[in-house]
């Protein structure tokens, strides 16, 4: 697959596979009689995802400028960042066991952006598993929180990449074709 598709380098899914996005632009998804429901969740699922990369990446700032002392932060860091770690992986074996499938085959044209997406999906078990590691050294004492906060930012950059293109990519065809077989 091409290079420039990797989630480390892409800055967005490639126009031929974006088309639907034309006929169910963004600032109308709200107003579609197929919004209610499913999309709804799934979009607030990532709007969770969105949130806890903003605190646990605030929480390390804070930290590091001395403003949040580790008594606090470890205890938040520990539960946010777990929930977000485990959250993410049940949210992406559901997409990749049940979800892609059954939407490439409404949309057989776009079979390559499911492709794209679940590959982001493999990828992001590493960086879910740096992620972690990086905050269990933290909560050991054997890191700092700067370098949490570095990997934090990474992983949140690529977290936001994929949940963009993913969201551009599935919203229209489940508001085009409804969520019947989907849930």
């Amino acid at each position: 697959m091409d290079t420039n598709l990797d989630l480390k380098t892409r800055e967005g899914l490639p126009e031929a596979l974006r088309l639907l996005l034309e006929d169910f632009p963004r600032d109308e998804w709200q107003h579609h009689a197929n919004f209610a429901g499913l999309v709804a969740f799934w979009l607030d699922r990532h709007m969770m995802f969105r949130r806890l990369c903003d605190m646990l990446r605030t929480d390390a700032e804070a930290a590091i400028d001395g403003r949040l002392a580790a008594s606090q932060w470890n205890p938040r860091l520990s539960r946010f960042g777990g929930m977000l770690v485990q959250q993410l992986h049940g949210h992406h074996q559901i997409e990749d066991m049940h979800y892609f499938p059954v939407l490439s085959r409404r949309e057989a044209a776009l079979t390559r952006g499911f492709d794209i997406l679940d590959r982001d999906h493999h990828a992001m078990d590493g960086l879910l598993d740096r992620f972690t590691r990086s905050a269990n050294g933290v909560l050991q004492g054997q890191a700092e929180a700067g370098a949490f906060h570095s990997e934090a930012l990474s992983f949140e950059a690529m977290l936001l990449r994929h949940l963009e293109d993913e969201e551009d990519l599935i919203v229209p065809v489940i508001l085009k074709h409804g969520p019947d077989g989907l849930q």
